[in-house]
């Protein structure tokens, strides 16, 4: 079968590339400072959810004794939302110290430089 000189063949259909979206998605999240703090919020929410469900309305089904792998799973996956939540917590306060900080320099900046208006006179 022969093709004419300016039709190609298309390259075969990629699959979804799941670390690289991840990544993508990360860096959005982390970047916006509302979204940041949305996430926190949901998993703080989350967590605290997780925690009162686990200790309460789940404790039968997971007991440690008889379903040690369901407590396993059930708590670790507790804890990975507990350290997301308080990570993104770290970096925002990072963000925002940093941000106070330029702000200051600025402003520091200005009040030293000159003032052009008052040399016209």
């Amino acid at each position: 079968m022969s093709l004419p000189p300016n039709d190609e063949e298309s390259p075969p259909p990629r699959g979804l590339r799941i670390v690289s979206f991840s990544l993508h998605a990360a860096r959005g999240l982390v970047r916006d400072q509302t979204m940041r703090r949305k996430a926190m919020f949901w998993t703080v929410i989350v967590a605290v959810v997780m925690l009162f469900l686990g200790s309460m309305v789940l404790a039968p089904v997971l007991d440690p004794r008889s379903h040690p792998v369901r407590f396993i799973l059930y708590w670790l996956a507790c804890v990975w939302v507990t350290v997301t939540a308080v990570l993104l917590a770290i970096f925002d306060l990072l963000l925002v110290r940093a941000q106070a900080r330029k702000q200051r320099r600025d402003l520091k900046e200005n009040l030293t430089r000159p003032d052009m208006s008052d040399d016209a006179d």
